[in-house]
């Protein structure tokens, strides 16, 4: 972080919120917002603050990815970790943590890794200054019922390593004692597997996994820790017993229905929708020959998530930006914004989504997600009006993250 004074200048600056500009320039100190100087105001006096120029740019608050897993390799249709050491995993993290920042995406809430706490390690070695990374809230682990949606399956008689099952339980006794693990090694959100996933052989989209007793459980236990609970939720039953049983967020929501819509709504759940994966898995799926039961369960979650998407949106329900990184390869996370749009956003909702709405979801609204007095100062600045085309996103020309410059493209 920096510790010296700097002026940000020159560039137009984005409020998601309205979705107004502003011509204000940026007085940031030890990394935070100090004061938004106008036209009028005078500036920091010459040689006691480094400037950054960004006249002709379009500045923006750092995006947010409230789903993300920066941990090892590319998820696949296989059997993940077990050839790898924490070490190597963790190298892997760090180049994926690089790339997410460059991306213009200077927080993440990074929803799991299937070997333990490896996450908040890495966090450990961003915050020290050893990575260049996004902020990250962390998991720690998936807590999945064994051989469920989060556990390491599909290769039946293979060991599997201790580290590697941290979040599996089997009772309402068992969840509170690994929240309560989790949360005193460095979670600071809690992650719970409540139906069959994608890419997790054996398992099936639409089973509870984790049923109400467990969920609840969960975000009683978190609750009294300080920390929300993110539910991966793909069936329609599922998705309503997570709602109901209050947890902050639904991820994926693929078979969502009226009644879960419903349920959202009522208890103020967060919906964090992946639009962007299925076109991913699908392409690389019939490339890299995916088992069939894999593709068949990516294409009846597809559209029918796209669809429950929209009506969701149409509905009220909150919604955060979040990809699901890590399925897709890192770095590519702006691409989403686009399918958000398609699907029934505005471009300046789609923003807002990844920006303000999704620091809302992570109880990070007073950090991040606008250029505020107080908040860190992160921002990406980019050629174009992305509230025209919010594909501008895609190409970041400069990316700051607490005052230090993590990319800058521009010529010379």
């Amino acid at each position: 972080m920096s510790s010296d004074l700097v002026l940000v200048n020159g560039g137009r600056i984005l409020d998601p919120t309205t979705g107004s500009w502003r011509e204000e320039a940026l007085v940031v100190r030890d990394g935070t917002i100090e004061a938004l100087l106008g036209s009028a105001d005078a500036r920091p006096s010459p040689g006691t603050a480094r400037v950054i120029d960004l006249t002709g740019l379009a500045v923006l608050p750092g995006l947010i990815d409230a789903h993300a897993h920066l941990i090892g390799q590319m998820e696949f249709a296989g059997l993940p970790a077990i050839d790898e050491t924490a070490e190597s995993e963790l190298a892997a993290g760090e180049a994926n943590a690089l790339a997410t920042v460059r991306a213009g995406f200077t927080t993440v809430r990074d929803v799991g890794t299937y070997r333990g706490l490896l996450d908040v390690e890495l966090r450990r070695r961003i915050e020290a200054g050893d990575v260049t990374g996004p902020r990250m809230q962390c998991a720690g682990a998936m807590i999945t019922r064994p051989g469920g949606g989060g556990e390491v399956t599909g290769e039946p008689g293979v060991a599997i390593p201790e580290e590697l099952r941290r979040g599996v339980v089997r009772d309402a006794d068992e969840m509170r004692r690994i929240v309560a693990w989790l949360v005193e090694r460095g979670a600071d959100v809690i992650k719970l597997i409540v139906t069959g996933a994608v890419l997790t052989r054996g398992t099936a989209v639409d089973d509870v996994e984790l049923e109400a007793p467990l969920v609840l459980a969960a975000v009683e236990t978190a609750t009294g820790l300080g920390v929300f609970v993110a539910a991966h939720a793909h069936g329609a039953r599922g998705i309503r017993v997570a709602a109901e049983s209050g947890v902050r967020s639904v991820e994926h929501g693929s078979l969502i229905d009226d009644a879960g819509i419903d349920a959202m709504v009522a208890n103020g759940t967060w919906l964090v929708a992946d639009l962007y994966d299925g076109d991913w898995i699908d392409e690389v799926g019939r490339r890299d020959g995916w088992p069939a039961a894999t593709l068949e369960k990516n294409a009846a979650t597809t559209q029918a998530q796209r669809d429950g998407f929209g009506r969701a949106l149409r509905a009220g329900v909150r919604m955060a930006y979040g990809t699901d990184s890590g399925v897709y390869p890192h770095g590519r996370n702006a691409r989403q914004l686009a399918y958000l749009v398609r699907y029934g956003m505005t471009p300046i909702e789609a923003i807002r989504a990844a920006t303000v709405d999704a620091a809302e979801c992570l109880g990070w609204s007073e950090r991040v997600g606008s250029l505020e007095v107080g908040r860190f100062a992160d921002l990406v600045a980019v050629d174009g009006d992305p509230v025209v085309d919010v594909t501008a996103l895609e190409r970041p020309t400069v990316v700051i993250k607490g005052g230090l410059v993590v990319r800058d493209d521009r010529p010379g």
